[in-house]
């Protein structure tokens, strides 16, 4: 499911690596948020008879991808954002992560930057007491359909972290995650895109969650008991990324030092 607003220029690049699949094609569901560029028009028009489209007015991508979501038929649904890149070769170990774990509610994995920054993201192993104040899944991966139902879907309100609203809301209702140690998505880094608008919504999106999810925070000590952070460990992780105390700016500066391309 390829949620979409101009961006034409990439689009078929992402449906191929979708098609490209080992295994074979999986059903394509490209939703249109109410694009304006004749580019992505003409990336629509161009897509293969296979691919559904889906043109609706623009309402943000967590509204595109509820939209993919319910239209889908399957078990499985895997939102892909159309500037971005699937590797050949990743949906049958996906699929088989959730096979194999029933009350798994998404996969993910490691992500690798391409075109502005370079390099691998690897993500922490499922812990649900560092999700609390960090969002340690890049990318969902794939996700169970069952679960996205039961988490109430991507919440529009809180645009940008959707996805970090949906995996507390997993926990909510007794999914969790599954992580897999190998590169499942290729992340499309411009110069500026929605990471660093979303950085600078930070404190406001996370009060915003922690009021959304107040009884999941009330759980916190409980959740720290399996967690493998040291009491020291919960204070520096906590006290880091719920309140991000760089600007973000520098913050962004830092990050683009290690990533930049080589």
């Amino acid at each position: 499911m390829i949620p979409c607003f101009n961006h034409g220029r990439y689009l078929r690049e992402a449906v191929a690596s979708a098609l490209g699949q080992e295994g074979g094609e999986p059903s394509i569901i490209v939703v249109d948020d109410g694009s304006t560029e004749p580019e992505t028009e003409a990336a629509l028009a161009a897509l293969p008879p296979s691919v559904e489209v889906i043109h609706q007015a623009n309402a943000g991508p967590a509204a595109a991808r509820n939209a993919g979501f319910e239209r889908a038929q399957t078990p499985y649904v895997l939102p892909l954002d159309a500037d971005d890149r699937l590797p050949a070769d990743v949906l049958p170990d996906l699929q088989d992560a959730l096979d194999s774990d029933p009350r798994a509610a998404y996969a993910y994995g490691v992500m690798r930057f391409f075109e502005d920054w370079s390099g691998d993201v690897r993500f922490p192993g499922y812990d649900p007491y560092r999700l609390l104040y960090r969002p340690i899944v890049g990318w969902l991966g794939l996700v169970r359909r069952a679960a996205w139902e039961e988490a109430g879907g991507f919440d529009p309100r809180l645009q940008g972290f959707e996805d970090w609203d949906f995996t507390l809301g997993a926990i909510d209702h007794g999914w969790h995650g599954h992580r897999l140690d190998r590169v499942v998505l290729e992340y499309r880094k411009h110069g500026r895109s929605g990471l660093e608008a979303d950085r600078r919504r930070y404190r406001v999106l996370y009060r915003a969650l922690r009021a959304k999810h107040a009884g999941l925070y009330e759980r916190a000590r409980e959740l720290a008991a399996d967690s493998d952070l040291s009491a020291a460990g919960r204070l520096l992780y906590r006290t880091w990324w719920a309140w991000r105390p760089l600007p973000a700016g520098v913050e962004r500066a830092l990050f683009g030092l290690h990533f930049k391309r080589r």
